[in-house]
C-alpha cells in the first residue's frame, strides 16, 4: 500500500479483522450495484470510501426533490439539472476517492443488459425499489455463482441478507414473488434512518465477504421495525426442496416474459400490460392517501404527484399518461405499484 492509502485507510486497516491484507482484498474486488436511489447511494457511497476496487451501478432515474429526504449523494443542484441519479452519484463519488474505479451506468437492468452488467464483478448488491427486479438479480447471481447482497426499506421496516451460491438458500427460499401488495416509500413511506441502516448491514457482510472473512457471517436474514422496536433473525440453514432457483435450477426470471411494454404512438402514454390481475379496489384504497384517485366499474385513475396519470385496468394494463418515455413510464409504475 501507497503513502497515500495507508493515511486515508489507516482506521479501517487497524480494524484487525480487516487489516493491510484485508484491505489489499477490497482493492482487488469488483461490485455491482442495482439501483442508485435511497439503499444504493449509502451502498455506492460506504464501499467507495472502503477502497473497493471497482464499485459500477446502475439506475434508471434522474434525481428529483423527494429523493434528497434520504438519498445521501444528491443535492438541490441536482435537482435542478434533473440530473440522471447514476451521473450524479459517480460525480460525487470521484471527488471522494479517485483511488477507486467508479462506473456509473444510466439504463434500465433488464434481463438483456444483466449479463454484461455483472462481467468480472464478484459482488451484487440490491439497491432496487422492486421485487421483479431483484428476482432477476437473484436468478442472474446463483446461475453465475456471484453472492447477492440483498437488502429493503420501507416505512419503519428493514430487511437483509447476504445469500451466497453453494453455501446459503436463495431469496426465493424466503420470499415469494409477490410480496409487497403494492407497499411502497411513495405510497406508504420511509423514515431515512431505516435506510441507513439496511444498507450498513448489507455493507457490513460485503465487506467480510471480500476480505475473506466468512466465519463471521451473520448467516440469518434479518428483519426489523425501527418505530416499534422489533428485530428477527432467521436462520438460513436449509433451502426450499422445490425452489426454482437454487434446488431445481430453472431460474423463472431468466426465462419469463417481462411485464410487455408498448408507447401508443401520438398519444404520450406508455401501456403495461402486467401478467395478472388488477383489483381495481384494493389498488384505489393503496393509491388514494398519495394521489387523487377516480374509481369506475371499469378502470381506476390516478393523478400522481408528478403530473402523470396511471389508468388501471381490470385486465391487467396499466395506461401511464403524460410520457412517451419508457424508462419514465417504468420508474412510475415502479413508485406507485411495487414493480
Amino acid at each position: 500500500m501507497g503513502e497515500e492509502s495507508m493515511e486515508r485507510y489507516s482506521r479501517q486497516v487497524r480494524f484487525s479483522p480487516i487489516g493491510e491484507k484485508g484491505q489489499k482484498s477490497l482493492s482487488d474486488k469488483s461490485v455491482l450495484i442495482v439501483g442508485v436511489g435511497a439503499l444504493g447511494t449509502v451502498l455506492a457511497n460506504h464501499l467507495v470510501r472502503a477502497g473497493v476496487g471497482l464499485v459500477r451501478f446502475a439506475d434508471r432515474d434522474y434525481v428529483e426533490m423527494s429523493n434528497l429526504q434520504r438519498q445521501m449523494l444528491f443535492d438541490e443542484f441536482d435537482v435542478k439539472e434533473s440530473l440522471p441519479k447514476a451521473v450524479a452519484a459517480e460525480r460525487k463519488l470521484k471527488a471522494i476517492n479517485s483511488n477507486v474505479k467508479i462506473e456509473g451506468i444510466v439504463t434500465d437492468v433488464t434481463i438483456d443488459n444483466l449479463p454484461s452488467l455483472i462481467e468480472g464483478i464478484d459482488l451484487v448488491l440490491d439497491g432496487t425499489d422492486n421485487f421483479r427486479t431483484r428476482f432477476l438479480l437473484n436468478d442472474m447471481c446463483f446461475k453465475e455463482g456471484i453472492p447477492f447482497a440483498y437488502g429493503g426499506a420501507v416505512s419503519s421496516r428493514g430487511m437483509s441478507a447476504l445469500f451466497i451460491p453453494g453455501k446459503t438458500p436463495c431469496l426465493r427460499c424466503f420470499i415469494n414473488q409477490g410480496d409487497g401488495n403494492g407497499q411502497t416509500c411513495d405510497t406508504i413511506g420511509v423514515i431515512s434512518p431505516v435506510v441507513d441502516i439496511v444498507a450498513s448491514y448489507q455493507v457490513v457482510e460485503v465487506l467480510k465477504y471480500l476480505v475473506g472473512d466468512e466465519k463471521s457471517l451473520r448467516g440469518t436474514l434479518r428483519s426489523f421495525d425501527l418505530w416499534k422496536n422489533h428485530q428477527f433473525d432467521l436462520k438460513m440453514h436449509d433451502a426450499k426442496e422445490s425452489c426454482p432457483t437454487c434446488q431445481t435450477k430453472e431460474y423463472p426470471a431468466l426465462v419469463e416474459a417481462e411485464d410487455h411494454v408498448t408507447t401508443l404512438c401520438g398519444r404520450e402514454t406508455v401501456q403495461i400490460q402486467r401478467h395478472e390481475p388488477i383489483d381495481l379496489k384494493r389498488w384505489a384504497t393503496t393509491l388514494e392517501s398519495v394521489t387523487e384517485t377516480k374509481l369506475t366499474p371499469f378502470l381506476l385513475r390516478a393523478q400522481l404527484p408528478e403530473g402523470e396519470r396511471l389508468v388501471l385496468f381490470p385486465d391487467g394494463r396499466v395506461l401511464v399518461q403524460g410520457t412517451e418515455e419508457i424508462s419514465r413510464a417504468k420508474s412510475l409504475y415502479s413508485k406507485y405499484m411495487g414493480g
